[in-house]
């Protein structure tokens, strides 16, 4: 049963934080959002696509939260991370004092085959002498879980149907009905301490765990520290913004699941693309085209370890690849490469400031997306030439998928924005279905390996006139969304039709590229951020409007600087950047007025940010 909270329990504690007042901190398996005010209201355990624990995200009086706070107004607010790692630190500054709260998951080393889950907020005073509140309210399972809460040890425990949480503190918490709270005071210098840890329901209660202690967590902090930077240590990138680099790949690494290799497309659900509206998506799963792209940034700057990882991840998807309706490969999978995702609604969350409906699992996967042939391919091609290469099963089961792609890329399909209006000729699938075949083709030569070259470049060459027939407008001088069939395509641009350089299908100077930048630039820029269509000129099933693409926004700064207007594109860039939130993270849009929206942080717009960065670099000099 649902929890329900009384109708007159809303307080300015529990409001909507904006999503861009948030920090993400991790331990590549699962991550938890923290708020400005000292907040944790989105944390899902055991792993990213588990229920929620604490999700007042998405309904702040069901969804749980753990609030850490001075009792007094707070006069200023600051969130930082502590210097090249994930350690989320907030400020909180009052005519009392200040206070500081260090939230980590921690981490030993990689690949740690004794790791334990735990989530660490230590409480440090700064200055002066504060009274603090805390409050820990979970609600298990997208808050649809009862629980019971007890005292346990120096802490509480919460022990649910799904579901037990434990937090453990220096100081003294009180149950008050299924929450519990506590109230103590921080001196200059003094730390207070709370872990909370997870475990299978029925567990033994943890009364005998070691009380927790300043040393134990402290060595949990350094180790912490130690394992980011190491990490860190391993990126090439040296260039003008290295900050913004360095965060967007530590965003990466945040969303990868260590176990498996997977990368998700973001560690939340359900945030809207325009508030109030439907277009609310569930984004914890493994998208083939997103972690393609990441797979591209990380190689760029030298992670070749989170490469290998998800080509062994991508390898087994190869391998169990069958045909259906939505073709070999499904459009995104589970960390655990299921793509059986049913979408079901959580009707009793109210949805981020009232934006329903809140939507778990994604029935995207049973769509027909025929561009994700192409960045598959096109990623394990990079893979191939920078780091070791396939292994001969995986081109065999390559050759299968593409053998597969050469008698159906001729289809009408959903593409790259997962429209929800119907099957169409997409100018875009058309695009990467080339790219698949082409890149193909160069392994094929580059490693002398087994191909039907004949066939295949036959192929790829009837792809590329179709579009340069097809997916042209004359008139209005510029490549379209969608192609047009025995007459002139509507001349309705699409923000993916910049990618036709970066992928090598046409020169950057090409008049007809050139020309439909401008027609990009009319149509969907707007200052430095861009649309990734016109809903109004091409219709996509769903009601409302939404924001600017963040990926969008990056994809036009790197085909700037590829066209050689590198001062537009810098400036470009700089503008994009004032966007990111106060820690360089970016959500899936920015909205009109600066305003972030749907889920945060994606990974897509942080591999976009590292590409157009690195390239811009490269042109620079």
């Amino acid at each position: 049963m649902a929890y329900q909270a009384p109708e007159d329990s809303r307080d300015t504690a529990t409001d909507y934080l904006p999503i861009a007042e948030h920090g993400l901190i991790g331990d590549l398996r699962t991550a938890a959002l923290i708020g400005t005010d000292g907040r944790i209201d989105w944390f899902c355990a055991p792993r990213f696509d588990s229920p929620s624990v604490f999700g007042s995200l998405l309904d702040s009086r069901r969804g749980g939260h753990w609030r850490i706070s001075p009792d007094c107004r707070a006069a200023a607010r600051q969130q930082f991370y502590f210097p090249d790692t994930n350690i989320l630190i907030t400020r909180m500054l009052t005519e009392d004092g200040i206070v500081e709260i260090q939230d980590f998951m921690p981490l030993v080393e990689e690949h740690h085959e004794q790791h334990q889950q735990c989530l660490v907020r230590r409480v440090v005073g700064i200055r002066g002498r504060m009274r603090i509140d805390v409050e820990i309210a979970p609600r298990l399972d997208y808050g649809r879980d009862a629980h019971r809460t007890t005292v346990s040890g120096r802490g509480v425990r919460f022990d649910g149907a799904t579901l037990s949480v434990t937090v453990d503190s220096s100081v003294e918490l009180r149950v008050d009905g299924d929450d519990a709270r506590g109230r103590f005071t921080v001196d200059e210098g003094q730390t207070e301490l709370f872990l909370l840890r997870t475990e299978e329901p029925g567990s033994a209660a943890a009364d005998d765990r070691e009380p927790v202690d300043t040393e134990s967590v402290e060595a949990l902090f350094r180790s912490t520290i130690t394992f980011w930077r190491a990490w860190l240590k391993q990126s090439t990138y040296t260039g003008r913004w290295r900050e913004m680099v360095h965060r967007s790949a530590l965003t990466l690494k945040l969303l990868t699941h260590e176990p498996t290799g997977a990368i998700v497309a973001a560690p939340t659900l359900g945030l809207p693309e325009q508030l109030g509206g439907e277009r609310n998506w569930d984004y914890r799963y493994v998208w083939i085209r997103d972690a393609a792209f990441s797979l591209y940034a990380l190689l760029r700057l030298g992670f070749t370890g989170e490469a290998k990882a998800f080509i062994q991840w991508l390898a087994a998807c190869l391998h169990n690849a069958a045909d259906g309706s939505h073709g070999p490969l499904h459009v995104l999978y589970s960390i655990d490469g299921d793509a059986y995702l049913p979408e079901q609604t959580l009707d009793h969350f109210e949805g981020y400031r009232g934006s329903r409906p809140v939507r778990v699992g994604n029935d995207a996967a049973n769509q027909l997306q025929m561009d994700i042939y192409g960045e598959l391919i096109d990623s394990i091609y990079l893979f191939n030439k920078y780091s070791v290469g396939i292994s001969h099963d995986s081109w065999m089961d390559l050759c299968t998928i593409v053998d597969w792609l050469l008698e159906h890329w001729d289809t009408a399909d959903e593409s790259i924005w997962e429209t929800r209006a119907g099957k169409q000729h997409h100018t875009y699938s058309r695009l990467m279905c080339w790219v698949a075949v082409e890149r193909m083709i160069r392994m094929a030569r580059q490693r002398g390996l087994p191909g039907d070259l004949v066939r295949w470049e036959s192929v790829r060459n009837e792809i590329y006139r179709q579009i340069i027939e097809r997916g042209w407008n004359d008139e209005a001088k510029t490549f379209v969304q969608q192609l047009g069939n025995g007459r002139s395509p509507r001349a309705v641009v699409d923000a993916s039709l910049l990618l036709m350089p970066m992928v090598k299908f046409c020169s950057p100077d090409d008049p007809r590229f050139r020309s439909t930048m401008d027609a990009i630039a009319g149509q969907l820029v707007m200052d430095s951020l861009v649309y990734r269509y016109d809903p109004k000129m091409a219709p996509d099933g769903l009601t409302g409007e939404e924001g600017t693409f963040s990926i969008c926004s990056f994809w036009w700064v790197e085909a700037l600087t590829r066209t050689g207007q590198i001062e537009r594109a810098r400036l470009a860039l700089e503008k994009t950047f004032t966007y990111a939130n106060h820690l360089g993270l970016y959500a899936e849009q920015i909205g009109m007025t600066g305003e972030h929206l749907g889920n945060f942080p994606q990974a897509f717009t942080h591999l976009a940010l590292i590409s157009a960065a690195t390239n811009l670099d490269h042109a620079m000099g």
